[in-house]
This record gives C-alpha cells, structure tokens and sequence, in this order.
C-alpha cells in the first residue's frame, strides 16, 4: 500500500475530475497502464509510472512506483492512501 499526501487544491492531478481543467490526472493514466500492460515486465511499467507521475506532478517515491508497477504487471489491487492538506 502506497501513501501520498496532496494539497486540496491539487486533487485533480491525482484525480480524475471532469470540472478541472488539468490535463494530467495520475487516476486515468494508471487505469490506461493496468488495462494495457497487465503482464508485462515491472521494468517495463516503472517508466511509464514515473513519467505520469511526473506529467501529474506528484511526488511518489520510486518504491511506491515499484509497487504500483507489480500490482500492474501481476493484475493485484493496490490501495493508496491519500492524504489531503
């Protein structure tokens, strides 16, 4: 399980929010990889992680990523707890 703590302001870069006009929600681009990619190598995912990481402007950290690109590649569940300040 990963944790990341977001400004309120700035839930939309983590979030999906059709109000926003942020154009980088982390939400749909980890949807888009777990439906695309289940299967595939972690090293393979892990840099697509980043870069949408990066694009959404959220601090994970690379052993968060490294979680969130085996639970792609294995198909698991993975749970973030977000904490909002």
């Amino acid at each position: 399980m990963g944790e990341i703590s977001i400004e309120r302001q700035h839930l939309d870069h983590l979030l999906a929010d059709s109000a926003s006009t942020y154009g980088a929600p982390y939400q749909k681009a980890f949807a888009e990889l777990a439906e695309g990619h289940r299967g595939r190598p972690v090293a393979e995912i892990l840099p697509l992680l980043r870069r949408a990481a990066d694009q959404a402007l959220l601090g994970f950290t690379d052993a968060d990523l490294g979680e969130q690109a085996e639970a792609i590649s294995t198909g698991q569940s993975y749970v973030l707890r977000v904490t909002v300040a």
